[in-house]
């Protein structure tokens, strides 16, 4: 689905994605991990075409992502980026229909999957006429997850989508997160820097520092054979296997 190849991008003088070259397959999960300024959000945002790489390829289903490609790679796919971004002057329902609309949906049938990614999300249809600043923050974050998935997209590109949320939110919208990854069979990335989180939803982690993958690949690698000091430090920094608490009843 995307890759990239000897992928190179400078934010002034900070090396943000350092010769990276990188797969990810179709109808995979991908969590990509990392501390601060580790290029994360830079290698998310070079995927969708907002950031344009100093050197190197970027390829979306084996085709070069150009300029002139870009803007229609951005419309096939889903993009949530850190605490949701709704538009704060529009309903729910109005967010969810922009792209949409704009690509010429019918207000019928943009209700009709609205109201069947709400289902999907469990949340009641009576949010859809609200505003984003009268939902909680796990409501807003369910909501632009729906914005993303409503075009029905190959793929979902997700930075950091659950960070600003309390713990039992938090926990309650991973296991939505990782019921939809399963029942829709799109390829994700995921961005987050919670290890434990990295675990629970993804079958493959990519941990990056300084713009460079420094490990690549199943969770049980990590903790069994990291790939060098700097990896044995962050799984044991964040402690990843402790036990997933129940769902409250």
């Amino acid at each position: 689905m995307f890759a990239l190849r000897h992928v190179s991008k400078r934010h002034g003088e900070v090396r943000a994605l350092d010769d990276l070259s990188l797969e990810f397959a179709q109808g995979t999960v991908t969590a990509v991990l990392g501390s601060s300024g580790a290029g994360k959000s830079s290698l998310l945002r070079t995927l969708l075409g907002l950031e344009w790489p100093d050197s190197g390829e970027v390829f979306v289903d084996g085709a070069r992502l150009s300029s002139d490609t870009r803007l229609a790679t951005r419309r096939r796919i889903g993009y949530v980026i850190q605490e949701g971004g709704l538009f704060p002057h529009l309903t729910v329902r109005g967010n969810l229909a922009l792209l949409p609309r704009h690509l010429g949906w019918s207000r019928r049938n943009i209700e009709t999957r609205a109201l069947e990614l709400a289902s999907l999300m469990q949340l009641p249809s009576e949010l859809l006429g609200r505003f984003p600043a009268e939902l909680s923050g796990g409501q807003r974050q369910r909501i632009a997850v729906i914005r993303a998935l409503m075009t029905d997209p190959p793929a979902l590109l997700l930075d950091e989508p659950l960070g600003a949320l309390d713990p039992l939110v938090r926990f309650e919208l991973q296991e939505r997160l990782q019921a939809l990854f399963r029942s829709l069979n799109k390829t994700v990335v995921l961005v987050t820097h919670d290890l434990a989180e990295a675990v629970y939803l993804a079958s493959r982690l990519v941990l990056m520092r300084a713009g460079r993958v420094v490990q690549d690949g199943p969770a049980e690698d990590f903790f069994a054979r990291p790939a060098d000091e700097f990896v044995r430090r962050f799984v044991a920094a964040q402690d990843a296997r402790r036990p997933v608490p129940a769902q409250a009843s």
